[in-house]
């Protein structure tokens, strides 16, 4: 990979009992213009972002990418996921995260499961999030169309055509969001990223470049 740096490490956050791993993506010479976090879902890893390239990508578009094995999940199995206190309580658990880790303001990419914890990271601490890109996140349901309306953070939405469960539902609550665009990808299910890594790399960096 030429161009690019690759490393693995892992990140003790207080709000888990053992250490997160992660992989991480840099450009190999200069300066990163931005730093991107991808998350991912219940029967996924930070394994799947770099066997699709989209480490990759995003380095080669000048991004930091971090993409960590989140709590219980990939080689985070002895971490335990935080104990949730109402509604919003996950959204310290992804601030620490990017404090450690030195991420902000940070692009979020999160699919499916990830959305528990993105979702109120995204509504509690806006100042530490540069753009979000949810991919068919669960837990939209939760959050009113008046908080969703107060998020001012550019977002991309991004679905699989064949997504008709989580894709529509989620969809219909971010639409919400106040500076939103949307992605269909046709032919695509609920991972539609691992369907059509092409179309979704060209999204993404698109969409990055307009930050």
């Amino acid at each position: 990979m030429s161009g690019v740096k690759m490393t693995e490490g892992s990140v003790q956050v207080e709000s888990c009992r053992a250490p997160l791993f992660y992989r991480q993506s840099e450009p190999a010479t200069g300066e990163a213009r931005m730093s991107v976090l991808l998350l991912h879902g219940i029967r996924f890893s930070s394994e799947n972002w770099l066997n699709i390239g989209t480490l990759e990508t995003l380095a080669k578009a000048g991004c930091r990418a971090v993409a960590i094995d989140l709590p219980g999940l990939g080689k985070s199995k002895s971490a335990e996921a935080p104990a949730p206190v109402g509604e919003l309580a996950p959204a310290g658990f992804l601030k620490e995260v990017c404090e450690h880790l030195s991420l902000s303001p940070v692009v979020v990419i999160s699919p499916s499961l990830s959305g528990m914890y993105s979702l109120p990271f995204l509504l509690q601490h806006q100042a530490l999030i540069r753009a979000y890109v949810p991919v068919a996140p669960i837990c939209t349901e939760k959050f009113t169309v008046e908080q969703y309306q107060s998020v001012k953070v550019p977002s991309l939405i991004v679905y699989g055509d064949q997504d008709a469960q989580l894709g529509e539902v989620s969809l219909r609550n971010l639409s919400n969001l106040a500076n939103h665009s949307v992605v269909v990808m046709k032919g695509a299910g609920h991972p539609c990223y691992l369907d059509d890594p092409d179309t979704w790399h060209k999204a993404l960096t698109d969409f990055i470049n307009t930050l």
